[in-house]
């Protein structure tokens, strides 16, 4: 990997105060190296690790991931219940899920209205709203 993406990637991790330890690096490089903001599966990382011959476990991987939402680097978002996505946008957006091919990609929240929400029962507060507007082809 090049000195800049690694260098991002250190760089994101420092300010969140976690050591650099190699995995971590090598999957903060991954996710926030080109600067761009993206939706990944534990999977999907995972094998893009084994595409730049690193070695690191998928278990470390999920490992990883888990506290890099921690400490605020992450947000997990998912879907059905049955697979997490990890977005490197932490700020309060919604979300497409495209159903043909199981990926997550951001939708603009400037057309997003949520008019009112319901009450949360007594003794709780709402500590977010998570947004997926489930997408698939006109039949």
């Amino acid at each position: 990997m090049e000195h800049q993406v690694l260098q991002r990637g250190s760089d994101w991790l420092d300010g969140a105060g976690l050591r650099p330890t190699r995995q971590r690096l090598t999957l903060a490089a991954l996710l926030v190296g080109d600067g761009k903001n993206r939706h990944v599966t534990a999977e999907s990382l995972f094998a893009k690790v084994k595409e730049q011959g690193e070695s690191v476990s998928l278990a470390t991987v999920y490992n990883t991931l888990r506290a890099f939402c921690d400490v605020g680097l992450l947000q997990e978002v998912t879907v059905d219940g049955t697979r997490s996505y990890f977005d490197t946008n932490t700020h309060d957006h919604p979300h497409f899920y495209w159903e043909n091919d199981g990926t997550l990609t951001d939708a603009p929240a400037n057309e997003l209205q949520i008019v009112q929400l319901p009450e949360a029962p007594e003794g709780t507060e709402i500590a977010s709203v998570e947004v997926v507007i489930r997408l698939r082809p006109k039949a």
